[in-house]
């Protein structure tokens, strides 16, 4: 975990997540310009929040740990930039899914 991670945690039901890097190359080995690689929606979970609080004020657990690979819903999301990174703020009910080995 970076020293940015140190210094930033998500409150409540947030998750913050590093989304993965669009492919620049085809299979074939033809370079993609940026206009034609599709919007990623994977992401690798960098940081959560503690969860969210029930109406009886019980901490509701968080459905994703650090370092679990999530898919993302196509829009949404709070861009946060750390140490010159982009990282994206989700509330966990926005996370689409985790991906399981």
């Amino acid at each position: 975990m970076g020293g940015a991670f140190r210094k930033f945690l998500p409150l409540f039901d947030r998750v913050l997540v590093e989304r993965l890097m669009a492919e620049t190359v085809t299979k074939g080995g033809i370079m993609l310009p940026e206009k034609s690689q599709g919007k990623v929606l994977q992401a690798t979970v960098v940081a959560v929040g503690p969860g969210s609080m029930n109406q009886k004020g019980e901490v509701q657990p968080m459905s994703v740990k650090v370092g679990e690979k999530v898919l993302l819903p196509e829009y949404g999301g709070t861009k946060v930039v750390l140490e010159d990174k982009d990282y994206f703020l989700f509330r966990d009910a926005d996370i689409l899914g985790k991906y399981v080995d």
